[in-house]
C-alpha cells in the first residue's frame, strides 16, 4: 500500500515576500526577522499580505531565501521558519521541531519541567512552550504562530500525548499585531496552578491568574549558582513572585528570607511553597510596590547579607530605554544600600534592549553612588531550555550579575 505524504510544495497562492536590494545579507547571516523597512512594496504590496500566511522569501533578484510566518501589522512583517522554499508549516513540519526541541530538554533535565519550545532558537519563531508534567502551557507572540495554533497543538499531542495543553495568549505584545487576549484549553482543562521541580525544590505556580506560563524556568541556573552566597544569611528577594529565588536560598540554608512583590496572590504562592518545602517559619513577606517597600525597610535601618533584584522588564521596546533605563539605576541604588558591608547583590534584567554590560555599569555606579567597593563575582544567562541563536542576540535576552560589596579599598 502506497505511503500518503503531506504535501511540500507551494500553491498557486503562496504569497511572496520580495527585499529590497541588499536587504538579505542579515538573513544569510542567520538572522530570522525580516523588518517591513527592508521589503520591496513596489514588488509585495505589505497592506495586501495575509496575516499568519506562509510566504517565499526572495531576495531583490528573486532568488529564494526561505519561508516565513508573516505580521504585516509589525515592524518585524515576517520570520523565517525554514531555509527551504517549498517547506509549508505542516502538522509533520510542526512534529520535527519539537520532537528536536525534546531531545534536548530530555539530555538535560531528568524530569518534564522545563521550557520545551523557545521561539526562534528552536526553528519555531513566536512559539512558546513550558511543560509542567503532563501540562503544556503555549504562547503565540505573532499573527504567524497564532494562524498555525491548531496544528502545532495536533503536532504537540501526537508527541507527547499530554492531559492538558493551554493556549495562555495574555501577552501585551500581542496587541501590537492586533491579536486578541485569551488563556483557554485546546486539550483538558485550565488548571488553577501546575507544579515543577527545580533545584531540589517543589514548587507551584498559579496558571489561571499567574505571569506568563506560571513559572519562570529561565534563572534556573542562576538560582542553583545563588545557593552558597544564601548559607546563613539574612535574604531580601525583590520582585519575588512565587518564591523561585526567595524560597530556594531558604532551602541552601538562608536563616531569614524578606519576599517583596506587588502581587498579593503571588506572595500567597510563595508562602504555600515555603511551606511545601518546609521553610514556611523563616519567611516574611511584604505585599507592595518594589521602591516604596525597599525606601521602608532603608528608613527602618534593615541590612540584608544578600539582596535578589529580579525584575520585569523595564525595557519593552527600544524606544523605552533612556525611562528604563533609570528604573534600573533607582532600584540598584536602593538595593546596594540594604547590603551589608561584605553582603552580596544578584541583580538581574530580563529586558532584550538591556545589554549585559550595560546592567553591570548600573551596579557600578550604584555601588559608587554610596562610595563601595563593588565586586563581581559572577554572571548568568539564561538557561539551557532557552538556548541562544547565536546570530540573534535578541534571544540572549537575560542577565544576571552576582557582586560583593564592601567598603572603600
Amino acid at each position: 500500500m502506497p505511503v500518503l505524504r503531506e504535501p511540500t510544495t507551494m500553491s498557486e497562492s503562496t504569497p511572496v515576500l520580495r527585499l529590497r536590494k541588499n536587504e538579505e545579507r542579515r538573513l544569510k547571516a542567520g538572522h530570522d526577522w525580516i523588518y517591513a523597512n527592508e521589503v520591496d512594496t513596489g514588488e509585495t504590496p505589505v497592506k495586501s499580505l495575509p496575516a499568519g500566511a506562509a510566504a517565499r522569501v526572495e531576495d531583490a533578484r528573486g532568488k529564494p531565501l526561505g519561508r516565513a510566518l508573516l505580521s504585516p501589522n509589525s515592524l518585524i512583517i515576517g520570520r523565517l521558519y525554514s531555509r527551504d522554499p517549498e517547506q509549508e508549516p505542516s502538522r509533520s513540519f510542526f512534529k520535527k521541531r519539537i520532537e528536536q526541541a525534546l531531545a534536548l530538554r530530555e539530555t538535560l533535565f531528568p524530569a518534564p519541567g522545563y521550557r520545551l519550545v523557545h521561539g526562534e532558537a528552536d526553528g519555531l519563531p513566536g512559539l512558546v512552550v513550558d511543560r509542567y508534567d503532563d501540562t503544556l502551557v503555549l504562547q503565540a507572540g505573532t499573527a504567524g504562530m497564532e494562524a498555525h495554533l491548531d496544528t502545532v497543538v495536533s503536532a504537540l499531542d501526537a508527541v507527547l500525548s499530554p492531559t492538558n495543553i493551554v493556549v495562555r495568549n495574555e501577552a501585551g505584545v500581542r496587541e501590537l499585531e492586533d491579536l486578541p487576549l485569551y488563556t483557554r484549553a485546546l486539550k483538558g482543562d485550565v488548571p488553577e496552578s501546575v507544579t515543577l521541580s527545580e533545584n531540589g525544590g517543589r514548587f507551584t505556580a498559579p496558571l489561571r491568574e499567574g505571569q506568563k506560563t506560571g513559572w519562570f524556568f529561565d534563572h534556573r541556573a542562576a538560582r542553583a549558582r545563588m545557593a552558597p552566597l544564601a548559607r546563613d544569611a539574612r535574604v531580601l528577594d525583590v520582585f519575588a513572585y512565587c518564591g523561585g529565588w526567595g524560597v530556594q536560598a531558604a532551602l541552601a540554608g538562608a536563616r531569614e528570607v524578606t519576599g517583596v512583590d506587588s502581587s498579593g496572590l503571588a506572595l500567597d504562592y510563595m508562602h504555600r511553597n515555603a511551606e511545601l518545602n518546609g521553610v514556611g517559619d523563616r519567611l516574611r513577606t511584604l505585599e507592595g510596590d518594589a521602591v516604596a517597600a525597599m525606601k521602608e525597610l532603608i528608613a527602618d535601618g534593615e541590612k540584608f547579607d544578600l539582596v535578589i533584584l529580579d525584575p520585569p522588564a523595564f525595557i519593552k521596546r527600544r524606544k523605552d530605554f533612556k525611562n528604563g533605563l533609570a528604573g534600573y539605576h533607582a532600584i540598584n541604588e536602593l538595593a546596594v544600600r540594604l547590603v551589608k558591608p561584605g553582603g552580596y547583590l544578584i541583580s538581574a534584567s530580563c529586558s532584550m534592549h538591556l545589554p549585559a554590560d550595560k546592567l553591570l555599569d548600573v551596579m557600578r555606579a550604584s555601588a559608587r553612588h554610596i562610595d563601595r567597593a563593588l565586586q563581581i563575582i559572577g554572571q548568568e544567562g539564561q538557561g539551557p531550555d532557552h538556548p541562544v541563536q547565536p546570530a540573534m542576540p535578541e534571544t540572549a535576552y537575560l542577565k544576571s550579575w552576582f557582586g560583593r560589596l564592601l567598603f572603600r579599598f
